[in-house]
């Protein structure tokens, strides 16, 4: 690897103002394709299911048990405690036991049943959930987005946009008044980072409230077994979750789905006995009539017990954010057909329990159980805590992925545990950084209780949230009117404002764990989209004028030496300024110069046939080229060893189509910077090129003379070292053809001689300050914060997978 460090000037107001997106001119599908062929989990995964004479939807619905229900399902665990804690003994009666119960069936039937699996269900983005989803999907019909790298040919992939484009007056008008309003803005992005803050910190909380409350029932069989030892336990338990997690959770669905299934059965079958053994009057508990008694009884307490029945739909926003590795349709089947029968079911006998044993609050499931199961059901409710901790585990891993690749979290190392199975990641650091903070939290607190708070705070302030998305997603993107959507926000903010008030009246008594990890992850998450904003803007301001270029002539005034030279930027137009702060001090460069820009698009997935964007820059003599790399805040951006002809057969056949279609027909004497073309896959592989593979090392003895000895040594070492990298080499060549335009041939000789050549990768190594007029906090933020994260995390010639040996790195001072 080779570095030149450069610092350039602290402004450079002689330089153009940002110059305009080009439009694909022949996009590969039609926008505004039936969504319902794009969204369904099972489109993209239907060969993975393997019971082929199963309904696909049936055996979705049986795997979603083990990875979405596990959390929903094991909340009576705890509940009922929860709830009277804290209460004054003198509430502990027949009627607040009835009046707890009619609470905990209303906020299911009205927060998972009604809100999740009616409405919220049916916003997916083209079949993703989750926060992000909904912010991806307001940012592709408005233009909500901070950062400015939206191209016109984005618009145009197949799973932009879906809906009709019309707009009433009201909702038009709020739309450009949000647009306008850089404040608002910011806001929605700072309400959007503050649910994945909260969906990181449920991560934290979840595996140390599920694992320990199971296991808590050791001390429910009289074993004396010491509080130390129950979360001894816990810890070795939690320790081993998190060790596995390198494994992968494709297995999850199909290894513990039986599991959760087992545990609702069972709690359904102890429920109905306590029922019919205990009190049968608790069925006429449905009736809201009992909430307005409870409250009436209680008072205050009452309202502060609010925060122990949110507990009971913990989970939920699971439904939703692990909609992408199933279907609606199956989350909606299994939750109705059996996750919310047999939770009532389990509420409701536990309360027939309680109002005859009220002694048994403190642990009122294991109580409740007969005792020769006793046994039996805590393994059961052991491995399905574990299950639940694993849901969690793999949601924050996704919410982590979907930040990072719309700018809005460090870089981190993502591994893709299943090449079948779209989604399913793994991120080492934020792994062992779970681990260890939970670990604290199960060690830290001396019992659930204290827990319960940290936990109903972070899952009611994501539904919260959840609730302001999708009023704005109803406008914006279902085209409703704002009457329909206010009266969504409005109903369902009541209801879940009362449990958020209570559960905030908590954070003294361990609420402050979640609002700290929130707020800590919310603030690291704004600091990097804030410094890749203002380094983005620097480098848009700041390109290199195409003038200046043409007047150097097609040799740019400098030796073209044999080589493709692919130059990164995260610029989508115009020409980096590294460009020409390499071409000034090292006066040599390429035959053959390709900008490239990998850039994420707020979409879940971009078909390989829309990926490629080709443009040329410059007249055709000037032999540079532009190609834009487009993936979805859910795309596997692997290293397949593939790029590097991908890319050349993606120019080749942009220069034989310009040829022949009229639109990029153009003069050279005419600039045309930003016409980009979409170049699929099946195009490429059409290609007129001769296309031949061979062993990477049988090409050693026959590369051109223009490579040293010293290289090919240095090569040959590299290779040695990094067996498992070792590729087929791909070599092309212009087929003998009398029909094909002469000037098309040379050009197509002179980009498979380049290739042939060698390859180079050229990017900046930046360093990011704050100018000297600014602020002590924007100093504070840019010059420490950013600075701290962008030193500690992955560097981008690792993220993009640009191997070591080949890389050129041009070191720059961002003055932002």
């Amino acid at each position: 690897m080779s570095r030149i460090d450069i610092e350039p000037e602290e402004d450079s107001n002689d330089l153009p103002p940002r110059m305009a997106a080009g439009e694909a001119q022949e996009p590969s599908h039609l926008r505004g394709q039936d969504r319902g062929d794009q969204t369904s989990w099972m489109g993209r995964n239907k060969r993975e299911i393997p019971w082929k004479c199963i309904p696909v939807p049936i055996a979705l619905a049986y795997q979603s048990f083990g990875v979405v229900y596990g959390d929903l399902s094991t909340s009576p665990l705890y509940v009922y405690r929860s709830i009277f804690s804290g209460m004054s003994h003198h509430h502990q009666d027949t009627d607040t036991i009835f009046g707890a119960f009619s609470l905990i069936f209303w906020t299911l039937t009205l927060i998972p049943l009604l809100k999740y699996i009616i409405i919220i269900l049916s916003a997916d983005d083209n079949g993703e959930g989750g926060t992000f989803a909904l912010y991806s999907l307001l940012c592709r019909h408005g233009k909500f987005s901070l950062l400015p790298n939206q191209q016109a040919a984005d618009e145009e992939l197949s799973a932009y946009k879906y809906g009709s484009s019309g707009q009433c007056t009201p909702s038009l008008a709020l739309k450009r008044s949000i647009e306008k309003r850089k404040n608002l803005r910011t806001v929605l992005l700072l309400v959007v980072l503050l649910g994945a803050g909260m969906v990181i910190g449920d991560g934290v909380v979840t595996p140390a409230m599920s694992v320990l409350s199971a296991v808590s029932g050791l001390q429910a069989a009289h074993t004396k077994l010491p509080s130390g030892g129950v979360r001894l336990i816990c810890c070795v338990i939690l320790v081993g979750l998190f060790a596995l997690q390198h494994s992968g959770t494709h297995k999850v669905g199909i290894l513990f789905a039986p599991v959760v299934v087992i545990w609702l059965i069972s709690i359904f079958a102890i429920g109905m006995y306590n029922i019919i053994w205990w009190n049968p009057k608790i069925v006429i508990a449905l009736s809201p009539h009992y909430i307005f008694k409870y409250f009436a009884q209680t008072g205050t307490d009452g309202w502060f017990s609010l925060g122990g029945v949110l507990l009971s739909i913990t989970g939920t926003e699971a439904m939703f954010a692990d909609l992408g590795h199933f279907s609606a349709t199956s989350i909606r089947m299994a939750f109705i057909l059996l996750v919310y029968p047999c939770l009532v079911v389990q509420y409701m006998g536990q309360a027939a329990f309680l109002s005859k044993n009220m002694d048994s609050i403190q642990n009122s499931f294991y109580d409740s159980v007969p005792d020769g199961l006793f046994w039996p059901v805590l393994i059961i409710a052991t491995l399905a805590a574990i299950v639940a901790s694993q849901a969690i585990i793999s949601a924050t891993f996704s919410i982590i992925k979907q930040c990072n690749a719309l700018s809005c979290f460090p870089r981190v190392k993502v591994v893709h545990t299943s090449k079948q199975i779209e989604g399913q990641i793994y991120i080492p650091e934020i792994n062992w950084i779970l681990m260890i903070l939970t670990l604290a939290v199960a060690i830290g607190f001396k019992d659930t209780d204290t827990i319960g708070n940290a936990y109903g705070l972070a899952v009611m302030s994501v539904m919260f949230i959840t609730t302001f998305l999708m009023a704005l997603v109803m406008i914006f993107v279902w085209q409703r009117s704002i009457m329909v959507a206010a009266l969504f926000l409005i109903s369902f903010w009541i209801v879940e404002g009362a449990y958020l008030g209570a559960a905030l009246t908590k954070v003294p008594q361990g609420g402050w764990v979640s609002l700290v990890l929130a707020l800590f992850f919310m603030f690291i998450m704004f600091v990097w989209h804030y410094g890749t904003r203002k380094k983005y803007n620097f480098d848009l301001h700041n390109k290199v004028p195409l003038k200046w270029i043409l007047g150097l002539g097609p040799s740019l005034g400098i030796v073209r030496v044999p080589g493709i030279g692919l130059v990164y930027s995260e610029l989508a137009t115009g020409v980096p300024a590294i460009f020409s702060h390499f071409v000034t001090n090292l006066p040599a460069f390429h035959n053959v110069l390709v900008f490239v820009c990998v850039k994420s698009v707020p979409v879940p997935y971009v078909a390989p046939e829309e990926r490629f964007l080709i443009g040329r820059i410059c007249p055709r003599p000037y032999r540079m080229y532009r190609c834009i790399v487009r993936y979805g805040y859910k795309d596997l951006q692997g290293d397949d060893g593939n790029f590097e002809n991908l890319l050349i057969q993606s120019i080749a056949e942009f220069i034989q189509m310009e040829a022949v279609e009229p639109q990029f027909a153009t003069p050279d004497s005419v600039s045309f910077d930003g016409r980009m073309a979409v170049i699929s896959s099946q195009a490429c592989s059409s290609s007129n090129l001769l296309v031949s593979n061979e062993d990477d090392f049988d090409t050693l003895s026959t590369m051109q003379s223009s490579k040293s000895l010293t290289l090919q040594s240095l090569r040959s070492g590299y290779d040695e070292e990094n067996p498992q990298i070792r590729r087929r080499r791909v070599r092309f060549q212009v087929p003998e053809s009398a029909a094909m335009d002469p000037a098309v041939r040379e050009e197509l000789k002179d980009l498979i001689d380049a290739k042939e050549a060698g390859v180079a990768y050229i990017m900046g190594h930046s360093y990011v300050k704050a100018r000297r007029s600014s602020s002590f906090l924007k100093k504070l933020v840019v010059d420490f914060g950013y600075s701290f994260l962008r030193k500690n995390c992955r560097g981008p010639s690792v993220a993009l997978h640009i191997p070591h040996i080949s890389l050129i790195e041009v070191g720059m001072i961002y003055h932002v």
